[in-house]
C-alpha cells in the first residue's frame, strides 16, 4: 500500500492519544460511521432509540442497517454532546471531542463535518473503540473490504463501502489536532457543542411503515 496513507494512520494514532481510545479508524463523515456500527452491531429488526431532536442522518443509518427507529422526547430544542443509540454500544458522538472522551465497551462516533464542530476538517468522521475484532472490521468495511494491501495482492473476500477518510483530510487533521495541546504539550479539553434541531418524530421519513427510497422514474410519498 502507498504510503500516502501514511498521514490517515497517523491521524487515527493521535485521535487514540487525545481521545484515550485504544482503537479509532477514520471515516469520510460521522453518518457513514453511525452505519457501520449498526451494521456491526446486527441490529435488523430490533428497535434503536435516540432522541426525538438529532441530525437526519441518524435515523437514516439505523434504517439503512436494517433497525426500527424509536424516539425518545427532550426537554427543548438543542440536544448537546454524546448520546447513546439504546441499547446498542452506538454513541453518536458528533457534538463532543475533548480529552479523554472515550467511553469503555462503546463505538463512539465523531464528526469533523461542517463550520460547528470542535475539529473542523470540512468532511470526515472517526470511529472510536475498544473492541479490537470490531477496528479489524471497520477498517476494512470502510475500505471497499479491502486490506491494507495492493489491488494484486488482495484476494477480496468481504464485502465493504467506500467510507474511508482521504488522506488529504487527514493531513490536514493531523495539523490541526496541534490546536488541542498548550504551549507545555499538554492537552486541552474543548466543551461540548449544542445544536438546534427539528423533531425528527414529526416526519414521515423516521417512520419505518412509511419509508420510501426514491428512485429515478419511480414515484415516491417522500416528494409528493
Amino acid at each position: 500500500m502507498s504510503k500516502v496513507y501514511d498521514c490517515t494512520k497517523n491521524f487515527e494514532e493521535i485521535l487514540c492519544k487525545y481521545t484515550g481510545a485504544p482503537y479509532a479508524v477514520a471515516i469520510d463523515n460521522c453518518s457513514n460511521a453511525l452505519f457501520l456500527c449498526l451494521e456491526y452491531e446486527k441490529i435488523e429488526g430490533k428497535s434503536i432509540t435516540i432522541p426525538s431532536r438529532t441530525y437526519p442522518s441518524v435515523p437514516c443509518a439505523i434504517i439503512h442497517a436494517k433497525g426500527k427507529v424509536n424516539f425518545s422526547s427532550i426537554e427543548g430544542e438543542h440536544i448537546e454532546g454524546a448520546y447513546q443509540l439504546a441499547p446498542t454500544k452506538v454513541w453518536d458522538s458528533a457534538l463532543l471531542f475533548t480529552h479523554n472522551m472515550y467511553k469503555p465497551n462503546t463505538h463512539m462516533c465523531l464528526s469533523f463535518t461542517g463550520p460547528y464542530k470542535t475539529l473542523k476538517l470540512g468532511k470526515g468522521g472517526a470511529i472510536l473503540t475498544d473492541d479490537y475484532e470490531a477496528y479489524l472490521w471497520f477498517k476494512r468495511a470502510a475500505f471497499s473490504g479491502r486490506r491494507e494491501v495492493s489491488y494484486h495482492e488482495d484476494n477480496f473476500d468481504m464485502l465493504g463501502w467506500n467510507f474511508y477518510m482521504m488522506p488529504e483530510i487527514s493531513t490536514r487533521g493531523l495539523l490541526l489536532m496541534t490546536q488541542f495541546y498548550d504551549l507545555k504539550g499538554h492537552p486541552t479539553h474543548n466543551n461540548p457543542v449544542k445544536m438546534k434541531y427539528p423533531d425528527l418524530s414529526k416526519f414521515p421519513f423516521t417512520h419505518n411503515e412509511k419509508v420510501s427510497t426514491y428512485r429515478r422514474g419511480e414515484s415516491s410519498s417522500l416528494y409528493n
